[in-house]
């Protein structure tokens, strides 16, 4: 399929319960089932709020994602669910999932217990912030690396520097990395549009530079499609496009 940015086929039932969102829905017919799914569960979790959101790059946003807030066992469980069907949908081969420190922690072991719950037991691994010289010692913490195909699940990749420190983690541990797979891409150009020739975003830039794929739950395109189709949503869509059409990267689908 190519660089892996987003996958898109028809995901699973979750088997988990919920309450029912405060936000009318779009038919998810009109995109894959995950992605549907997950952003339902994030708007639900208060984990995807609109409005105006100074992020940490300066920039005024309309929408503002904070995976932290998946704080209990069923909001975990429903994100695991939708994490599983977008690797299951991108054809991923892998044996080990890890979990950068410190958000992608619980998101891979979130993950692993999906996979056993479908009947597939992977071993998880994790790193430190710091070294630790006493105990176990080292910066990783788990099943070991060597000669495992590695998926690392994170939230969200914004400049990569983490990502990319979890890849010489890897590498060091004697693993191969297989993937890369975060709740959402935000599409959106590093540095300020126009300083470049090419508008790659954060995932672009690791997936070309390491040759890794990036694989998301959703991005910004699937939150169009998404706000479009929600009479509560439709009115942040222009927002939503103004803010793509300054910031977007190239690929946008």
């Amino acid at each position: 399929m190519g660089r892996a940015y987003r996958s898109g086929t028809e995901g699973r039932s979750t088997g988990y319960a919920f309450a029912r969102s405060p936000f009318s829905i779009p038919d998810s017919r009109l995109m894959s089932d995950h992605h549907a799914r997950f952003l339902q569960l994030a708007l639900h979790a208060q984990a995807l709020r609109f409005g105006q959101f100074t992020l940490k790059s300066g920039r005024q946003s309309p929408y503002f994602f904070n995976a932290g807030r998946f704080d209990s066992g069923a909001r975990l469980a429903g994100l695991a669910a939708c994490y599983a069907d977008a690797v299951d949908a991108a054809g991923l081969q892998f044996d080990l999932l890890f979990g950068p420190a410190y958000k992608g922690i619980p998101l891979a072991t979130a993950l692993a217990c999906e996979f056993a719950r479908r009947g597939r037991d992977l071993p998880v691994a994790f790193n430190r912030k710091e070294a630790k010289d006493h105990g176990e010692g080292g910066l990783l913490i788990g099943a070991p690396l060597e000669d495992r195909r590695v998926l690392i699940v994170d939230d969200v990749i914004t400049a990569g520097t983490a990502i990319r420190e979890a890849l010489g983690l890897i590498r060091a541990g004697g693993g191969t990395p297989a993937g890369i797979v975060v709740a959402l891409d935000r599409q959106e150009v590093l540095g300020e549009p126009g300083t470049t020739g090419v508008r790659r975003s954060a995932a672009q830039s690791v997936a070309d530079e390491t040759g890794v794929p990036v694989v998301a739950v959703a991005n910004l395109h699937d939150l169009l499609a998404f706000a479009g189709e929600s009479a509560d949503l439709v009115h942040h869509r222009d927002d939503l496009l103004a803010y793509r059409a300054r910031y977007g990267s190239a690929t946008q689908d």
